[in-house]
């Protein structure tokens, strides 16, 4: 495995419909759109110059398993794999989506309390300004899954806001069905990673509209939308074992003296190579295979 083996850059013979931090999106027509997953990596709203070879096959291919598996509780956009005639580094990164009215909130559900559920608790005992139980820890699972939506930002960070935010804005009907479908995929994805030997301690989801329908969109609980961690040695009131990208956080805050107003420097070799067994072990673990290095 060699960093430069990753690819952080498509040009197809498409219109383009947008560039993301990770996925090229090009328009076939006015219904469909190709989403092509990159490698390349982002943390703190940087694109960082060094990509994770494979990162977008597994975003992908674990979008495409979790759609399959899911479409029983929603709806979603996928189509196909659309790796059909494109060139072979794009193989098993492609799919084909309808195209949606994006609902512009992030729709948050949490098992565990960690990452900034934790900071706001420790701050002011509360989840999303909703008020928890006095006493919990860091890591600790819940009593229940909460819903916490955030607003979406195309830049920056998203916003968490209460439950009568997203009533206010999207009205009580829509707001309820968000919260309750993505409750739901939270619960049927939770009891898979467990017994696959994974905890779900909280993921993300988007939504969008068709025709009136409310779809799941973008991805589908990848390790870039995902906490998972091993269960095998998870303890509470400690940081657990994780398979998504906290290597490389964790790096450029406590070993590479990057201010984070400044370009991101390179990632070396080792963080490259462990961030991506974090992923490919995320996906083999969920999925029960080795990862496609064609369609998913």
């Amino acid at each position: 495995m060699n960093p430069e083996d990753a690819l952080t850059d498509t040009r197809l013979h498409l219109p383009i419909f947008s560039r993301g931090k990770v996925r090229d999106t090009y328009r076939l027509d006015d219904d469909r759109l190709l989403m092509v997953t990159t490698d390349r990596i982002s943390a703190f709203d940087w694109v960082l110059p060094t990509g994770i070879p494979d990162r977008g096959r597994v975003l992908t291919q674990l979008s495409a398993f979790w759609f399959r598996r899911t479409g029983d509780v929603v709806e979603n956009h996928l189509l196909d794999s659309g790796d059909d005639g494109q060139a072979p580094e794009l193989a098993g990164r492609c799919m084909v989506v309808r195209r949606a009215e994006r609902i512009d909130f992030e729709c948050v559900v949490r098992g565990y309390l960690a990452g900034s559920a934790w900071a706001e608790y420790r701050h002011a005992g509360t989840m999303a300004g909703e008020a928890l139980p006095a006493g919990l820890r860091e890591s600790e699972r819940l009593p229940e899954p909460i819903f916490t939506p955030a607003t979406k930002a195309d830049s920056g960070h998203d916003e968490n806001v209460t439950f009568g935010r997203l009533r206010s804005d999207l009205g009580a009907r829509l707001a309820d069905r968000l919260r309750d479908t993505s409750l739901r995929l939270y619960r049927e994805a939770s009891r898979h990673a467990e017994g696959q030997g994974l905890i779900l301690a909280d993921t993300k989801f988007e939504f969008g509209l068709i025709d009136g329908r409310l779809v799941l969109i973008d991805e589908a609980l990848t390790p870039d939308s995902s906490r998972y961690w091993e269960a095998a040695t998870y303890r509470v009131g400690t940081s657990p074992d994780s398979f998504d990208k906290q290597f490389v956080r964790d790096w450029l805050v406590n070993e590479s003296g990057w201010d984070r107003e400044s370009p991101p420097p390179p990632l070396p070799d080792r963080v490259v190579e462990q961030t991506r067994a974090r992923y490919l072990t995320a996906y083999e673990r969920l999925t029960g295979r080795a990862l496609l290095q064609a369609a998913p």
